[in-house]
């Protein structure tokens, strides 16, 4: 039985359908998206739903609506097998959405709208996306410890609204995330010590690895990073990205961390990404590797261009029959294909459906299961 938050017909009102805008903040002149080039992504014709094995990973709709997953219900998470299951082992699928670049568009952080993608969304989990690299970033010329309050404030918010949140290092231009080591390991130390007793944070310790990152650099920053986290979250959740954008799951399949709770980051774009990467995320899966879909989008892999829905759908689809949780990118009115609300949208709470952009509502409808 798969947890997943009970479906909802439409919101209270129209008035409380999730659109958001900036206003107060924008983003610096063409911030960086957090995906792999395009030029980098597979290019095939968008292929039907994969047709997962029916093995134990398989569940029925009606099976995911029996309980909600959210910390109130189904407390601190743990890694069993492949899957992600609550306090009392059952499996639990996180749905949800990632915040684009702290730094660009804090006015996302709050906790009128975090409710709001609870209460009328249905989602279980934000993502608290900090850039490490770029214009004011963490590790660059950003107030550390202005992101790092951001952060806590966004995990406590988080919390008021009983969702789960995922604290990412979004690694991105360095390519390798041993560039930041020390800086990493410094950050989820106080993170950790300050966060430590919540059991609605999971922790990501490097979002997208690329270039010519191996696994076997992955592997050892994720061995100097993770027992940092340990010291002060014993039992937390914690995600790590893999090669080429976090698209190479079958290398740490071949070669897994040596840690408990401990799941793998894939990530895709649905207009570029599509069987044969899906073929990859179900084998993995299968054959034991617990994978978190910790960013995806339904547009091209630079965040932009054109959606393929169709594509889109049949991600959802295998994720679904695999219990795999998932976020989608972003919660911003940036103009690009991967955000969530209309360029035009300058709100930051009670919004209305058409304020959403083609991906919003696709995603409005995927958790309201009006796309079944």
């Amino acid at each position: 039985m798969t947890v997943r938050i009970p479906l909802r017909a439409v919101a209270v009102a129209l008035g409380m359908c999730l659109c958001l805008g900036l206003a107060a903040c924008p983003a610096p002149s063409e911030p960086p998206v957090s995906q792999d080039p395009a030029e980098e992504a597979p290019t095939e014709d968008a292929a039907s739903p994969a047709s997962p094995a029916e093995d134990e990973n398989a569940h029925t709709q009606e099976d995911r609506e029996t309980r909600d997953a959210a910390p109130s219900v189904t407390g601190e998470l743990r890694v069993e097998g492949s899957r992600l299951v609550g306090e009392d082992g059952r499996p639990v699928q996180l749905r949800g959405v990632s915040t684009h670049g702290l730094a660009w568009y804090p006015d996302y952080v709050n906790e009128t709208l975090f409710k709001e993608l609870r209460s009328d969304w249905g989602a279980s989990v934000v993502r608290l996306a900090m850039y490490t690299e770029e214009s004011g970033g963490y590790c660059t010329d950003g107030d550390q410890g202005r992101l790092e309050d951001l952060v806590a404030a966004g995990v406590e918010a988080v919390a008021e609204a009983d969702l789960y949140a995922i604290v990412d290092w979004h690694a991105l231009s360095e390519g390798d995330p041993n560039a930041h080591l020390d800086e990493a390991k410094d950050f989820f130390g106080r993170m950790a010590e300050r966060l430590g007793d919540r059991p609605n944070v999971i922790y990501e310790i490097c979002n997208e690895p690329n270039g010519d990152t191996s696994w076997d650099d992955v592997r050892r920053y994720a061995n100097e990073v993770i027992p940092v986290i340990r010291e002060h979250a014993p039992g937390a959740v914690v995600i790590v990205g893999t090669p080429t954008w976090s698209q190479e799951v079958d290398k740490a399949a071949a070669e897994p961390l040596a840690f408990d709770n401990v799941m793998y980051a894939l990530h895709f774009y649905a207009a570029a990404h599509q069987q044969d990467l899906r073929d990859r995320l179900q084998t993995v899966v299968e054959a034991g590797l617990p994978v978190f879909v910790s960013e995806f989008g339904v547009c091209d892999a630079s965040g932009s261009g054109a959606v393929d829905l169709a594509s889109a759908d049949a991600w959802v689809d295998l994720m679904d029959s695999l219990d795999v949780s998932f976020v989608c990118w972003n919660l911003s009115n940036k103009d690009e294909s991967s955000a969530l609300f209309k360029a035009g949208c300058a709100k930051t709470s009670g919004f209305e459906r058409e304020d959403l952009s083609a991906e919003g509502q696709w995603l409005w409808e995927v958790l309201h299961g009006e796309r079944e």
